[in-house]
């Protein structure tokens, strides 16, 4: 009489993927920390610090403005970089491509609140919404560059033609960021010149709690920066991965239709 075994035998676990398991750990503890850090600057621009000398209550916009532009300068910057690393014929591959374009589209949509947050501020101080001098002519045009960089990967064709004419496209919008920074210095604007962003860091012309909220609040919204270019950048990688099981498959079921097709002929 044979003794069989009637307990199921476990089944294998399926492994984990350990690159996906690393970005959900990092992207998890980025959206932590930055939540937290920019707690502490809303905490500290609106509650702790006081009001300016000369602009009042209105000082407080600028513990967001200056970091948010801030944010806009170091995702051009990383967009600029990978461009080049995608020309260099032994750098390129597509991660490249996807950093450049993930960044470039955090890197606008900062721009764009630069702006929104500059007319808020300009309306309290200048008295007007928008005045056409150098910085905010400069922002502005860097803002529909940037935003043309990422029309042109929107434009149907090749990866390889989508990353070389973007990177071509990113590196010539980045002329315009030093533009944007020195406009202040170069031309006469109604922009006040560089408080902390300036050649002699030693020197700011912001002091004491004041000037901690504002450096904190850099680097608050610069781990903020990292996290959404994780993030797009995952969406920008299984974009790139739909398409390509999307052009795998069109290309099976074209073959398909061509043997049934010479099959029916063949027959008749």
């Amino acid at each position: 009489m044979s003794d069989n075994n009637s307990n199921p035998q476990p089944s294998n676990p399926q492994p984990s993927n350990p690159r996906k398991s690393n970005e959900e750990r990092v992207t998890r503890t980025l959206a932590i920390v930055s939540a937290l850090m920019i707690s502490v600057v809303l905490l500290l621009g609106l509650f702790v610090t006081g009001p300016d000398i000369v602009q009042g209550e209105v000082v407080r916009i600028l513990y967001i403005h200056p970091a948010i532009a801030w944010v806009a300068y170091v995702a051009f910057s990383i967009t600029t970089f990978a461009s080049i690393m995608w020309l260099l014929p032994k750098r390129r591959s597509l991660f490249w491509d996807q950093i450049a374009g993930a960044s470039a589209e955090v890197g606008a949509v900062c721009t764009a609140l630069t702006l929104l947050l500059g007319s808020i501020w300009g309306r309290t101080t200048w008295g007007v919404w928008w005045t056409w001098d150098g910085r905010t002519t400069s922002t502005a045009l860097l803002l529909f560059m940037y935003l043309g960089v990422l029309a042109l990967r929107r434009v149907p064709s090749t990866r390889e033609a989508r990353g070389r004419r973007s990177a071509v496209a990113s590196l010539i919008a980045f002329l315009d960021v030093p533009v944007v920074h020195f406009s202040v210095t170069w031309w006469r604007t109604l922009h006040q010149e560089p408080s902390v962003l300036k050649a002699d860091l030693f020197k700011p012309e912001v002091h004491g709690l004041q000037l901690f909220t504002m450096l904190f609040s850099f680097v608050a919204f610069t781990v903020l920066y990292f996290w959404l270019l994780i993030l797009r950048y995952r969406v920008a990688r299984w974009e790139d991965e739909l398409g390509e099981g999307g052009l795998d498959r069109a290309i099976v079921e074209r073959r398909a239709e061509g043997r049934m097709a010479a099959t029916i002929g063949g027959v008749s």
